[in-house]
């Protein structure tokens, strides 16, 4: 097998794993930045998983017996999240829980749902998604908790370096 088809066969395997990590940054992205309008986002997003889910554990199982037992698993299992999802968008909640905890609480519920997704379709990979969501949860807290902190030193950093360039500019003569 050569590189090119071995990296073409990892990637034709992985993609689908690669694109629920994308995927889910991409919600935390939009709920952090534009708040409750990603409401559709993440209700069409738990689907997709669960599609994903089923498609990938599919080839594992060999009577359709098997297979009509994992697609029923994994749409009561993805249906029960979307509704937790669901929870956390009705005005109540909303009136309750800022955007940034929002996007948290919305993270963890994804991340216990994929792990949990993939150990009932024996897909590992789905599993280990699910770990990586999660483990990536203190590190959105914290990006999101020091955003300001962030964008003031960028400021600072910006400013620095532009005083610095005029005073040289200034020292050598330059216009």
């Amino acid at each position: 097998m050569t590189d090119t088809t071995s990296a073409r066969h990892w990637l034709l395997r992985d993609l689908p794993y690669a694109l629920m990590l994308v995927l889910a940054v991409g919600g935390i992205v939009l709920t952090s930045f534009r708040g409750p309008t990603t409401y559709y986002y993440w209700m069409a997003l738990a689907p997709i998983y669960g599609l994903i889910c089923v498609i990938s554990g599919w080839g594992k199982l060999q009577t359709g017996a098997e297979r009509m037992q994992l697609a029923l698993t994994q749409a009561l299992h993805w249906f029960a999240l979307v509704a937790a999802m669901w929870l956390m968008f009705l005005p109540e909640v909303r009136g309750v829980i800022n955007d940034n905890a929002t996007s948290l609480a919305l993270l963890i519920l994804l991340a216990l749902g994929t792990f949990l997704a993939g150990v009932h379709a024996r897909v590992w990979r789905i599993s280990l998604v699910g770990v990586f969501l999660a483990m990536s949860v203190p590190a959105v807290a914290w990006i999101q908790e020091s955003a300001v902190l962030l964008l003031v030193g960028g400021v600072l950093a910006v400013a620095v370096v532009a005083v610095f360039w005029w005073l040289w500019r200034r020292e050598t003569g330059r216009p």
